[in-house]
């Protein structure tokens, strides 16, 4: 059953017990006056008769009267006097006596479903005063066949209203709940499955209604999450097309660099001063690049090689990246190593060498994408200093700083890049390595000129065999 024919049932069954709950006073009201108006004819009658002298009415004239009040007897009495008015085959025992003087509204109801359920072949007796007057009461003797019947044809006819009035209210609230709550959540529905059949096509957005209303305020952070998922989903087929397209570029770049690397060493070989000064760095740099491509594919897993630690001088690692990054570039850029010589950090030396030289880099890329005023000094600034097991390096520089958008995609691949044509992946990178390293990486964001990278990194605990045997 579908939840617009449980609204229509449940509307229906909730006007008929409002119905009920009307039925059982209205019904208790039915019978008092079904009574009433017999002691009110009967008064009537009795009081005419009463005025003709105290004569014996014709047998006739008593059958007439009790006809016109479907009695069995009337009795007027008057200050204490009594006086029977006609009477005709007075049954032997009355089983129930009624005084509509004290009638309670719980009283008329317990008494009108004993007449509902029991009634329809006893006697009763009904008295009551006659116009107010104390002094004056007529009393009836009669069947409540007849009343009970007047009570059932009563029932009947308010049970087919109450029918109708529930058909017609329920299908006045099922149209109007139909059409402001059923239709909208079908078309979210119909709407919603669409998009899961075909979460790539643009045309299965849902556009939200023109009405102000809950709905149409979901229908909108709907149509919101939906852009945001085809969003998400271009850019995971963006990066599973990089991937594959980076596995094939790596299986012959390795290849080739090892040809390099070979030369390279052969390149060493020479006995020349300039070669000499050179080669080693491009050996290292050919060894980087072989090792990097042989962890390529461990990050687009989604994981990078775990880091191999060991101390390592900070300082030689830092003049190493500028070194490097000073051969990359010609831009006039001042760098400054604030790096005591003697402090030693517990990492893997290429993954360090990463970090900072991605760091590095993409200062030296902001001074490119937005030139800096001839009178302002382009300064890099490599800083670390150690508090107890644990190392803090900074990498600030002078530049244009990181725009709204980077900082809300902070290392973020394809995302968070400070440039147009970038791709974010520097900072992901370097965040990852230094997270495996059980550190953390962050924007220094009380920097107003520039941008600055604080990284922390702790030392890894000394197994116990590890200190006594150095011991």
């Amino acid at each position: 059953m579908s939840l617009s024919s449980k609204l229509l049932w449940l509307t229906i069954l909730f006007v008929m017990i409002a119905e009920v709950l009307i039925f059982v006073p209205s019904v208790a009201n039915t019978r008092v006056r079904w009574l009433a108006d017999r002691l009110n004819i009967a008064a009537a009658a009795a009081v005419v008769i009463d005025a003709v002298n105290q004569m014996e009415l014709p047998q006739s004239i008593q059958d007439d009267a009790l006809m016109a009040t479907g009695t069995k007897a009337i009795v007027l009495r008057r200050d204490g006097a009594s006086r029977m008015i006609a009477s005709a085959d007075m049954p032997p025992v009355v089983t129930h006596q009624y005084d509509l003087s004290a009638v309670t509204p719980v009283g008329a109801i317990v008494d009108a479903f004993d007449t509902f359920l029991f009634g329809g072949d006893r006697v009763i007796r009904v008295y009551g005063p006659v116009a107010d007057d104390p002094n004056m009461q007529i009393e009836l003797v009669l069947e409540d066949a007849p009343l009970r019947h007047a009570m059932l044809i009563y029932g009947r006819n308010v049970f087919l209203l109450s029918v109708l009035i529930s058909v017609i209210t329920a299908s006045m609230v099922f149209f109007a709940i139909n059409r402001l709550l059923f239709r909208p959540v079908r078309r979210v529905t119909e709407n919603m499955q669409a998009f899961s059949e075909d979460p790539e096509n643009p045309g299965n957005i849902i556009i939200p209604g023109p009405a102000v209303d809950e709905l149409s305020a979901a229908e909108g952070h709907l149509a919101a999450m939906q852009t945001r998922l085809q969003q998400t989903l271009k850019e995971q087929r963006h990066l599973a097309d990089l991937g594959l397209a980076v596995s094939k570029i790596n299986h012959d770049m390795r290849n080739i660099l090892t040809s390099a690397q070979l030369m390279s060493d052969r390149l060493a070989m020479i006995d020349d001063p300039m070669v000499k000064r050179f080669a080693p760095k491009l050996l290292r740099t050919i060894d980087r690049a072989v090792s990097y491509s042989g962890e390529v594919l461990a990050y687009g897993k989604a994981r990078e090689a775990q880091p191999r630690r060991r101390f390592i001088n900070l300082a030689t690692l830092a003049c190493e990246v500028r070194d490097i990054v000073t051969e990359e570039t010609d831009a006039d850029i001042n760098y400054v190593l604030d790096i005591d010589a003697g402090l030693e950090i517990e990492a893997d030396s290429d993954q360090m060498f990463r970090v900072l030289y991605n760091l590095v880099r993409n200062a030296v890329q902001a001074f490119g994408a937005d030139p800096a005023d001839e009178a302002l000094v382009q300064r890099i600034t490599l800083s670390a200093r150690r508090t107890g097991a644990v190392v803090e390096i900074r990498v600030t520089d002078t530049g244009p700083g990181l725009p709204a958008k980077a900082r809300e995609n902070l290392f973020q691949p394809f995302r968070g890049s400070a440039r147009s044509d970038g791709t974010g992946l520097g900072l992901a990178i370097a965040r990852e390595l230094v997270i495996a390293h059980g550190g953390s990486i962050m924007l220094d964001e009380t920097v107003t000129q520039g941008a600055a990278f604080r990284i922390e990194l702790p030392d890894q605990p000394v197994p116990l065999d590890t200190y006594r045997a150095r011991a």
